[in-house]
């Protein structure tokens, strides 16, 4: 979304210096500056008037227009030796007339009476001068916020927003090596092969291994963004690391004993930011429960929960669920349990894991095949994974399945017959019409919800074996029971 600034600038040297700090911002479309009042309120109306249809250039706009709101821009930048009428009245007029454009006062005093005066006539910021390039660009950035919150109320396009507005998913470990940073590292590639401006967070303070899988070598971490009471546009560019994939890296610190200077407060501040410049947000959420992933968590659009078809591992989840649900973060039925490593012979299956935890699971299990991930995650180079891999096609199926992937190009592993991986990573036969239980056929792809079989019933992983499952009873994992 590009932020139109329009600046009212009486001074000639202070006009240079805000046109060239306001050409350095992304996204802004700075309009020459204006030197007087006059001139100023010529413009906005004018602007008014254009957008609405109107002949007559004065006219102010008119309530409940949407196209003469949407032809204002956004921001206004008001010197405090503009002239003839004074600031703060000039102020108060625009606020009046033209609601939906966002007033900022560049001053020299920004002390609490002037800004207490500059409020109470409507402005939305204060800009103390000599100018810096990031309290101008946080005070622009929240005016025009502001405004386009006030545009889609006013009857504005709501499309034109520019705040918060990307997907935030977290991916949690219901204990650690259940392959969670595997799973968000490619649900990242598959949003951003399918063209979205994707930001890849690890959360994992402690023990974050984002950098590892991707061959990453960065100074900076999440830890420099958690003192910072106001991100602004350049401190989050000089954070994230641009990886050649086309993601957006904040990494978490070298040193692990850092990661408790990132509270909850500075993970909502932080996620926040990244939702106002990225389509989606992934952010590895490791198997620690802390105060910050735990923010990202209760924020999630999509609350992923990784654990692998044993017992150890779903009583983790279990408990992971129970966590998240005393301490109010998140409930049960709003998170959605991913298995990973499912093969046909595992004792455990997905119905079993939903019943244990009380979560959704994903219709896409991902198979186990850690022959193809090893050579990749050896090198640190998950990126390479080959696309014949079950493991990621699976992987990127997923991503189809929560909405990350809109091309069907990209949603590997749910197209034709041919596409579907299997769970021991063999190469499906088709099944002939009329062919005998046991003749070769598979009996299903690694998508898919699974069913309970009985003998004869085909069911999607064959006739579950053993004595409790002959008898019709439990089988060695109890999800009744506790732990």
């Amino acid at each position: 979304m590009t932020i139109r600034i329009l600046p009212a600038i009486g001074d000639p040297d202070a006009a240079r210096a805000v046109s060239s700090l306001l050409n350095q911002l992304p996204d802004a479309e700075p309009a020459p500056a204006v030197a007087d009042s006059s001139a100023l309120l010529q413009a906005l109306a004018g602007a008014a008037a254009q957008g609405a249809g109107a002949p007559a250039a004065g006219a102010p706009p008119a309530a409940g227009q949407p196209s003469a709101v949407e032809a204002l821009p956004e921001v206004v930048l008001v010197h405090e030796r503009i002239g003839p009428t004074p600031a703060l009245e000039l102020i108060r007029e625009v606020a009046l007339r033209f609601p939906a454009v966002g007033v900022v006062l560049i001053t020299t005093d920004a002390g609490p009476a002037l800004f207490s005066a500059a409020m109470d006539a409507g402005a939305r910021g204060i800009v103390g001068m000599p100018l810096g390039y990031d309290e101008l660009a946080a005070r622009v950035q929240a005016a025009a916020q502001w405004s386009a919150g006030v545009r889609v109320h006013l009857g504005g396009s709501p499309e034109a927003a520019p705040g918060p507005a990307g997907t935030l998913v977290t991916v949690t470990g219901a204990k650690g090596g259940v392959g969670t940073t595997v799973t968000a590292v490619q649900l990242a590639l598959a949003a951003r092969a399918a063209g979205r401006s994707v930001a890849l967070v690890d959360l994992d303070l402690q023990s974050g291994d984002v950098a590892s899988y991707l061959d990453v070598q960065f100074r900076r971490s999440v830890v420099d963004l958690a003192g910072i009471q106001d991100i602004s546009v350049r401190v989050l560019q000089d954070a994230v690391h641009d990886h050649h994939t086309g993601l957006g890296l904040l990494l978490a610190p070298e040193e692990g004993e850092r990661g408790e200077e990132v509270d909850d407060r500075a993970a909502r501040q932080i996620i926040g930011a990244l939702r106002s410049r990225y389509e989606v947000v992934l952010v590895d959420c490791g198997s620690q429960m802390q105060s910050a992933n735990a923010a990202a968590v209760e924020l999630a659009d999509l609350a992923l929960l990784v654990t692998t078809p044993d017992v150890v591992a779903v009583r983790a989840a279990k408990r992971q669920v129970r966590l998240w649900d005393r301490l109010q973060i998140r409930k049960a039925e709003d998170t959605t349990t991913v298995v990973n490593r499912l093969t046909r012979n595992t004792e455990i299956q997905p119905p079993l894991v939903a019943k244990a935890t009380g979560t959704q699971v994903a219709r896409t299990h991902v198979p186990a095949a850690f022959k193809e991930l090893q050579p990749c995650v050896d090198a640190g180079r998950m990126q390479d994974l080959d696309g014949r891999s079950t493991v990621k096609q699976a992987l990127w199926a997923l991503a189809g399945e929560l909405g990350l992937v809109d091309s069907p190009s990209v949603r590997q592993g749910r197209g034709s017959h041919r596409a579907r991986p299997t769970l021991t990573g063999r190469k499906r036969k088709a099944i002939t019409p009329g062919a005998a239980p046991g003749s070769g056929g598979v009996p299903g792809p690694a998508s898919g919800a699974a069913s309970g079989a009985g003998p004869g019933s085909g069911g999607r992983f064959g006739v579950r074996r053993g004595p409790a499952a002959a008898a019709g009873g439990q089988g060695p994992f109890d999800p009744s029971g506790e732990g």
